[in-house]
């Protein structure tokens, strides 16, 4: 398809900022309405007082049904949503499948509706933002405008899911690094706030979360505001941890599915058998500890568990859903469902916010804090902490509860958040993995422009190579038909053994009478230094900077030459995309 002549580029991007706005609401609605419909359909008759013995199958079912979608029908690895986005914007050029507009919406419909305890956000943040990638690839757009739609889906989604449009556009820029200048805040808003729109139009008012202020913020609970901040910190840093872990456990069971599964399933059913709230997404839980106003309010959370009926155990049950939520998240995603650590993390940081207040003020440690207000600034900090997101936490509790009332200690929460978790992981939850491959764009001009520079489209795999026994009089004959001044020196498996620099070889070129009497074994000299083809350009500018180097030579995994790659080049194709960066 072809842009219409009688638009312009920008306005033509405004359109589809607008389109891409309503479809990622549309899939949002859809989801939550799946997820809704199959929760409904399965626990309906669920006597409360009692634990049930269905807790120990759904969950099972729920995955099993998921990795047989995700291997049947969609045959390609959906999990990790925003990494994938990540990854995608890194090393493919915001190019998303065509199927991640869809598979995800119906995959996690179906593991968190049978009781996976992961959230729909992440699958969500992909869906649109592949309804993005696709769009722009649908009408050829350059990269930079597939990369802003991109961004116009996830914060779509965002907005979308949770009725925040700010949160969305905060979203984009603190999590999938995509920098702010006037060309892309416009079609970013448009689609926000387009999303936020239909949302509302198609389920009215309601949000998912209910929340009214427990009297005015004062400025006494500032030490107790700044303590939560740092103990958010560190329920994200064991979060994190914790989820690495397990996944290091599920990874070594990558080629044995029904293994995974039955790991997966077993964790997962016996977890939410004897705690029921880590069931789904767990928002109910979250909004009995937001709406509660007395202890019998409180302590409806115990109910369908082997719990009910012992008020005096609230806070130790409290606390070990808390501790074993990341469990279940991992069991979730590792046995072969489909969900993101959105919804767990502003779990776990209800929780957490929760029993801080309440056991402060068991213990009359100072101020009465009010436990409502403080479950809310538990969720912004390990979102924050998590994340590595202090504005998305900030503006999305505050828009999905209108809280805005608590917007001081909301800031100081999720700054003291922040500034503890960046002690311990520099990176976020999503963008770890990306780091250690040294793929992640950041909002660093320099290594962003470098993690988007492609190692394969500066590689010069023109080359004249030459056996090490070759005699020097037919050397001369490979250096003229030679375009570059350096030529290599191979096995006949392909394997760099040295290199001939024509420059040192000079003064005896033409000597004929020594034509004969050198091999260029004798002649041949070791590379300044070699590149990995899996090196990231931040390395190789480093190691040219460190040798001086015109050229270095490009070795796969196995020690064979693919070609060469000369400094002018290299620096040139840097040059052109800080200039195409620069523009808006």
């Amino acid at each position: 398809m072809e842009k219409p002549k009688f638009i312009s580029d920008k306005q033509f991007t405004l359109l589809l900022a607008l389109a891409v706005g309503f479809f990622a609401a549309v899939a949002a609605f859809v989801l939550h309405w799946l997820i809704n419909e199959i929760q409904l359909l399965l626990t309906a008759g669920f006597d409360y007082t009692s634990f049930n013995w269905l807790y120990l199958v759904y969950p099972v079912i729920g995955i099993y049904l998921t990795s047989l979608f995700v291997r049947y029908i969609v045959k390609d690895d959906i999990s990790h949503g925003i990494t994938r986005i990540l990854y995608a914007i890194s090393s493919k050029r915001s190019r998303l499948k065509g199927h991640n507009t869809w598979s995800s919406v119906i995959a996690s419909a179906i593991t968190i509706g049978f009781g996976g305890s992961v959230g729909a956000e992440a699958p969500i943040v992909l869906t649109g933002s592949a309804i993005g990638s696709n769009l722009g690839q649908a009408f050829h757009l350059d990269n930079k405008k597939l990369l802003l739609l991109v961004g116009c889906g996830a914060a779509a989604a965002i907005a979308g899911i949770f009725k925040a449009p700010i949160a969305g556009l905060v979203f984009t820029l603190e999590v999938l690094m995509i920098d702010l200048t006037m060309a892309s805040l416009l079609p970013i808003l448009i689609a926000s706030v387009t999303a936020t729109c239909f949302t509302y139009l198609f389920i009215g008012g309601q949000s998912l979360f209910h929340f009214t202020l427990d009297g005015e913020w004062v400025i006494e609970r500032v030490p107790a505001t700044i303590l939560l901040g740092i103990i958010c910190g560190l329920i994200s840093l064991y979060f994190i941890r914790t989820m690495n872990a397990c996944e290091s456990v599920f990874g070594k069971l990558k080629n044995n599915p029904y293994a995974k599964l039955a790991l997966g399933g077993i964790v997962l059913s016996t977890l939410i058998f004897i705690f029921p709230a880590l069931y789904g997404e767990g928002y109910d839980s979250i909004n009995i500890l937001l709406n509660g106003k007395t202890e019998a309010d409180w302590e409806t959370i115990l109910n369908n568990s082997l719990f009910y009926g012992h008020s005096h155990l609230l806070i130790a049950y409290l606390a070990l859903v808390l501790l074993t939520k990341v469990f279940a998240t991992s069991a979730t995603n590792g046995g072969g469902g489909c969900g993101g650590t959105f919804a767990p993390s502003l779990f776990i940081g209800a929780f957490g916010g929760f029993l801080f207040s309440r056991l402060w003020n068991i213990n009359q440690i100072g101020v009465y804090v009010p436990e409502k207000n403080f479950t809310l600034l538990g969720m912004a900090g390990v979102m924050a902490g998590v994340m590595h997101a202090p504005l998305t936490g900030i503006f999305l509790i505050a828009e999905i509860t209108g809280g805005y009332g608590l917007f001081i200690p909301l800031m100081i929460v999720s700054v003291c958040s922040y500034l503890t978790i960046i002690i311990f992981e520099p990176h976020s939850i999503y963008g770890m993995r990306l780091a250690r491959e040294g793929r992640l764009i950041t909002h660093h001009t320099d290594r962003a422009i470098l993690t988007l520079m492609s190692l394969d489209s500066v590689i010069d795999k023109e080359y004249t190579a030459v056996p090490q026994d070759m005699w020097l009089g037919k050397l001369i004959h490979a250096i003229s038909r030679s375009n570059l001044n350096i030529l290599p020196v191979v096995d006949d498996g392909g394997h760099l053994l040295g290199e001939i620099n024509i420059n040192n070889i000079r003064h005896l070129m033409f000597r004929t009478e020594l034509y004969t009497h050198f091999q260029v074994a004798q002649l041949m000299t070791p590379p300044a230094d070699t590149l990995g083809v899996n090196d990231p350009m931040e390395d190789v500018m480093q190691k040219f900077e460190k040798t001086d180097a015109t050229m270095l030579p490009v070795l796969d995994t196995d020690g064979r030459l693919i070609g060469y790659i000369t400094r002018t080049r290299m620096y040139a194709q840097y040059r052109k995309m800080v200039a195409d960066m620069s523009e808006e």
